[in-house]
Protein backbone atom coordinates (compact mmCIF):
# COMPACT_ATOMS: atom_id res chain seq x y z
CA UNK A 1 0.00 0.00 0.00
CA UNK A 2 2.82 2.20 1.34
CA UNK A 3 4.41 1.46 -2.05
CA UNK A 4 1.00 2.46 -4.08
CA UNK A 5 1.25 5.90 -2.03
CA UNK A 6 4.41 6.76 -2.87
CA UNK A 7 4.19 5.81 -7.03
CA UNK A 8 1.44 8.11 -6.96
CA UNK A 9 3.05 10.53 -5.06
CA UNK A 10 5.57 10.52 -8.01
CA UNK A 11 3.61 10.47 -10.83
CA UNK A 12 2.21 13.15 -9.45
CA UNK A 13 5.19 15.47 -8.71
CA UNK A 14 6.06 14.05 -12.54
CA UNK A 15 3.18 15.50 -14.15
CA UNK A 16 3.58 18.87 -12.43
CA UNK A 17 7.23 19.35 -13.52
CA UNK A 18 5.96 18.12 -17.04
CA UNK A 19 3.33 21.27 -17.06
CA UNK A 20 5.79 23.40 -15.81
CA UNK A 21 8.44 22.49 -18.66
CA UNK A 22 5.23 23.03 -21.02
CA UNK A 23 4.20 25.63 -19.84
CA UNK A 24 7.41 27.22 -20.05
CA UNK A 25 7.69 26.10 -23.41
CA UNK A 26 4.58 28.12 -24.77
CA UNK A 27 4.49 31.22 -22.81
CA UNK A 28 8.16 31.79 -24.19
CA UNK A 29 6.92 30.74 -27.79
CA UNK A 30 3.50 32.86 -27.62
CA UNK A 31 3.16 35.06 -24.18
CA UNK A 32 1.46 34.73 -21.31
CA UNK A 33 -1.89 36.01 -22.23
CA UNK A 34 -1.37 33.75 -25.49
CA UNK A 35 -1.65 30.39 -24.30
CA UNK A 36 -4.57 28.45 -22.67
CA UNK A 37 -4.72 26.28 -19.96
CA UNK A 38 -5.82 23.73 -22.25
CA UNK A 39 -3.35 24.08 -24.34
CA UNK A 40 -0.94 23.10 -21.98
CA UNK A 41 -2.63 20.28 -20.75
CA UNK A 42 -2.79 18.78 -24.15
CA UNK A 43 1.01 19.35 -24.41
CA UNK A 44 1.22 17.22 -21.85
CA UNK A 45 -1.03 14.57 -22.37
CA UNK A 46 -4.29 15.70 -20.31
CA UNK A 47 -7.32 17.80 -20.40
CA UNK A 48 -7.01 21.70 -19.30
CA UNK A 49 -9.42 20.46 -16.13
CA UNK A 50 -6.90 17.92 -15.15
CA UNK A 51 -4.44 20.78 -14.78
CA UNK A 52 -6.54 22.25 -12.07
CA UNK A 53 -5.38 19.08 -10.09
CA UNK A 54 -1.82 21.01 -9.78
CA UNK A 55 -2.37 24.61 -10.30
CA UNK A 56 -5.17 27.11 -9.15
CA UNK A 57 -4.80 28.85 -12.28
CA UNK A 58 -2.93 29.76 -15.19
CA UNK A 59 -1.40 32.45 -13.00
CA UNK A 60 -0.16 30.04 -10.70
CA UNK A 61 1.66 27.96 -13.05
CA UNK A 62 3.47 31.32 -14.23
CA UNK A 63 4.14 31.74 -10.95
CA UNK A 64 5.64 27.94 -10.44
CA UNK A 65 7.93 28.92 -13.58
CA UNK A 66 9.39 31.89 -12.12
CA UNK A 67 9.45 31.44 -8.42
CA UNK A 68 10.85 28.34 -9.16
CA UNK A 69 13.72 29.30 -10.90
CA UNK A 70 14.81 32.61 -8.89
CA UNK A 71 14.87 29.77 -5.54
CA UNK A 72 17.08 27.24 -8.04
CA UNK A 73 19.27 30.66 -9.23
CA UNK A 74 19.78 31.72 -5.38
CA UNK A 75 20.24 27.77 -4.19
CA UNK A 76 22.94 27.38 -6.62
CA UNK A 77 24.78 30.49 -6.29
CA UNK A 78 24.54 29.71 -2.78
CA UNK A 79 26.50 26.41 -3.02
CA UNK A 80 28.83 27.74 -5.27
CA UNK A 81 29.69 30.53 -3.16
CA UNK A 82 29.97 28.00 0.30
CA UNK A 83 33.46 27.18 -0.36
CA UNK A 84 34.46 30.33 -1.31
CA UNK A 85 38.49 30.22 -0.34
CA UNK A 86 39.47 31.74 -3.29
CA UNK A 87 37.41 34.83 -4.81
CA UNK A 88 38.59 34.45 -8.18
CA UNK A 89 38.17 30.02 -8.27
CA UNK A 90 34.57 31.00 -6.68
CA UNK A 91 33.93 33.84 -9.43
CA UNK A 92 34.50 31.29 -12.38
CA UNK A 93 32.24 29.36 -10.42
CA UNK A 94 29.48 31.78 -10.61
CA UNK A 95 29.93 32.50 -13.86
CA UNK A 96 29.60 28.55 -15.05
CA UNK A 97 26.97 28.53 -13.32
CA UNK A 98 24.94 31.22 -14.75
CA UNK A 99 26.23 30.35 -18.29
CA UNK A 100 25.09 26.43 -18.01
CA UNK A 101 21.48 27.82 -16.57
CA UNK A 102 20.87 30.28 -19.67
CA UNK A 103 21.44 27.87 -22.14
CA UNK A 104 19.70 25.12 -20.56
CA UNK A 105 16.80 27.43 -19.40
CA UNK A 106 16.69 29.85 -22.76
CA UNK A 107 12.87 29.76 -22.65
CA UNK A 108 12.12 30.53 -19.14
CA UNK A 109 14.77 33.46 -19.39
CA UNK A 110 12.27 34.97 -22.11
CA UNK A 111 9.27 34.10 -20.19
CA UNK A 112 10.77 36.42 -17.17
CA UNK A 113 11.60 39.06 -19.29
CA UNK A 114 8.30 38.88 -20.65
CA UNK A 115 6.00 38.23 -18.50
CA UNK A 116 6.90 39.25 -14.92
CA UNK A 117 4.15 41.51 -14.89
CA UNK A 118 1.51 38.97 -15.11
CA UNK A 119 2.42 37.40 -12.05
CA UNK A 120 0.48 37.58 -9.11
CA UNK A 121 1.61 40.31 -6.65
CA UNK A 122 3.14 37.59 -3.60
CA UNK A 123 4.72 35.60 -6.55
CA UNK A 124 6.37 38.86 -7.60
CA UNK A 125 7.45 40.06 -4.99
CA UNK A 126 9.28 36.60 -3.98
CA UNK A 127 10.78 36.37 -7.08
CA UNK A 128 12.81 39.94 -6.68
CA UNK A 129 13.80 39.45 -3.35
CA UNK A 130 15.16 36.24 -4.58
CA UNK A 131 16.60 37.62 -6.95
CA UNK A 132 18.09 40.44 -5.08
CA UNK A 133 19.56 37.15 -2.86
CA UNK A 134 21.04 36.26 -5.75
CA UNK A 135 22.81 39.28 -6.85
CA UNK A 136 24.63 39.81 -3.25
CA UNK A 137 25.88 36.54 -3.85
CA UNK A 138 27.90 38.29 -6.69
CA UNK A 139 27.90 41.42 -4.99
CA UNK A 140 29.80 39.83 -2.02
CA UNK A 141 32.13 37.64 -3.86
CA UNK A 142 32.95 40.89 -6.45
CA UNK A 143 33.39 42.48 -2.94
CA UNK A 144 36.78 40.69 -2.09
CA UNK A 145 37.81 41.06 -5.91
CA UNK A 146 37.81 44.85 -5.97
CA UNK A 147 37.83 46.39 -2.17
CA UNK A 148 37.87 50.30 -3.05
CA UNK A 149 34.57 49.62 -5.35
CA UNK A 150 31.06 50.60 -3.90
CA UNK A 151 28.59 48.12 -3.74
CA UNK A 152 26.23 49.77 -6.18
CA UNK A 153 29.03 49.86 -8.95
CA UNK A 154 29.32 45.95 -8.03
CA UNK A 155 25.78 45.36 -8.42
CA UNK A 156 26.09 47.18 -12.00
CA UNK A 157 28.39 44.97 -12.98
CA UNK A 158 26.38 41.88 -11.99
CA UNK A 159 23.26 42.84 -13.68
CA UNK A 160 25.25 44.16 -16.77
CA UNK A 161 26.72 40.39 -16.80
CA UNK A 162 23.61 38.64 -16.33
CA UNK A 163 22.14 40.55 -19.18
CA UNK A 164 25.06 39.68 -21.22
CA UNK A 165 24.37 36.14 -20.52
CA UNK A 166 21.12 35.95 -20.49
CA UNK A 167 20.62 37.09 -23.65
CA UNK A 168 22.93 35.28 -26.00
CA UNK A 169 20.86 32.22 -26.07
CA UNK A 170 18.04 34.43 -27.88
CA UNK A 171 20.61 35.89 -30.24
CA UNK A 172 22.69 32.76 -30.80
CA UNK A 173 19.07 30.68 -32.09
CA UNK A 174 18.72 33.72 -34.61
CA UNK A 175 21.92 32.96 -36.66
CA UNK A 176 22.21 31.07 -39.97
CA UNK A 177 25.58 29.34 -38.81
CA UNK A 178 25.55 29.32 -35.48
CA UNK A 179 28.71 27.78 -33.29
CA UNK A 180 28.17 24.69 -31.20
CA UNK A 181 27.10 25.06 -27.81
CA UNK A 182 30.34 24.55 -26.41
CA UNK A 183 31.78 27.69 -27.95
CA UNK A 184 29.18 29.65 -27.14
CA UNK A 185 29.48 28.45 -23.37
CA UNK A 186 33.69 29.32 -24.28
CA UNK A 187 32.91 32.99 -25.07
CA UNK A 188 30.48 33.99 -22.51
CA UNK A 189 32.69 32.74 -19.56
CA UNK A 190 35.48 34.59 -21.42
CA UNK A 191 33.34 37.58 -21.77
CA UNK A 192 31.86 37.54 -18.69
CA UNK A 193 35.07 37.24 -16.29
CA UNK A 194 36.64 40.01 -18.47
CA UNK A 195 33.56 42.34 -17.21
CA UNK A 196 33.94 41.71 -13.67
CA UNK A 197 37.83 41.11 -13.24
CA UNK A 198 38.99 44.66 -15.51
Amino acid sequence: MATATTDRARAKSRRRDDLVAAAAALFAERGFAGVTLEEIGAAVGVSGPAVYRHFASKQALLGAILVGVSERLRDGGRAVTADAADPLHTLDGLIRFHVAFALTDADVIRVQDRDLASLADDDRHQVRRLQREYVELWVGVLRTIHPARADAELRVRAHAVFGLINSTPHSVRGLRAAPPEASVRQILEQQARAALTA
